[in-house]
């Protein structure tokens, strides 16, 4: 098969979908917003910045509506999967990308609990609620996919505070038992692990510029990660391409996290 046609074969892989992405008006969750929307998918947009949401929805066209959503807030997460089912007839697709990184302290000692819980209501919370929705309006149509963000501190300790890294162990916890209960209504959930990627937040997170980012990949050279690419990797989750992938954390991190960058025999 010749480049043109295996890349027609990709095009609308999302044909007639609707997904439901939250903190999708920046970083990761507008780079899959704008992928999905290629596509083919109706993508509602929710995020707690209006002003940003608003501005993708305009860009993206009729395929894409913002809806204001605080993940930490029920009421706000269930009106977006009405809104979704309002606007587009159906819910396919749940994608619980909103997170927060809260402050760069690495000392348990001087981490508050008010903090540390900021955290865990956003990235772990965050991502239930997203789940109990979604849910609710995806077995009655014994189908769905629900896919939340994670991290390689999904895997791996001391790359971030305590609370981000315990945050991100719970998303991969609650995957694995949401893909147990939610499986026998033909309703598949996975979770993608980027390693850091040079967002607006991720950048204030760590102090850190673009140069600074290329210097955590440390196995697979040349590869920097971007939105984009963690975008593709959330595609493939959410297609038909990976119907038999369930219960599954899959990283997109150049490697890093299957070895240790202190002792490697290969440098």
């Amino acid at each position: 098969m010749g480049s043109a046609s295996m890349a027609s074969t990709l095009v609308g892989r999302l044909e007639g979908k609707v997904a439901l992405i939250t903190g999708a008006a920046t970083g990761i969750g507008e780079s899959t917003a704008r992928l999905f929307v290629k596509h083919g998918a109706k993508v509602l947009v929710a995020d707690i910045n209006d002003e940003l949401g608003e501005k993708v929805c305009k860009e993206l066209g009729p395929s894409a509506f913002f809806v204001h959503c605080d993940v930490t807030n029920e009421s706000d997460v269930e009106a977006a999967v009405n809104t979704a089912v309002a606007k587009f007839g159906k819910l396919d697709i749940m994608y619980n990308n909103a997170g927060i990184g809260g402050k760069p302290n690495p000392s348990i000692l001087e981490i508050e609990q008010s903090e540390f819980e900021k955290i865990i209501n956003v990235n772990l919370v965050g991502a239930f609620l997203g789940a109990k929705h979604a849910a609710r309006v995806m077995i009655p149509n014994r189908r769905g996919n629900i896919i939340t963000t994670a991290s390689t501190c999904s895997k791996i300790g001391g790359g971030s505070s305590h609370n981000y890294v315990s945050s991100k162990h719970g998303v991969v916890g609650l995957t694995k038992n949401l893909a147990v209960e939610l499986g026998q209504h033909g309703i598949r959930v996975n979770c993608v692990s980027p390693h850091v990627v040079p967002t607006r937040q991720s950048k204030e997170f760590y102090k850190m510029d673009d140069e600074g980012f290329r210097g955590v990949y440390s196995v697979l050279k040349g590869v920097y990660l971007q939105p984009e690419d963690v975008a593709e990797a959330v595609l493939f989750l959410a297609s038909d391409e990976s119907k038999c992938v369930h219960g599954h954390n899959l990283f997109v991190d150049g490697g890093v996290t299957i070895a240790n960058s202190k002792f490697s025999m290969f440098e």
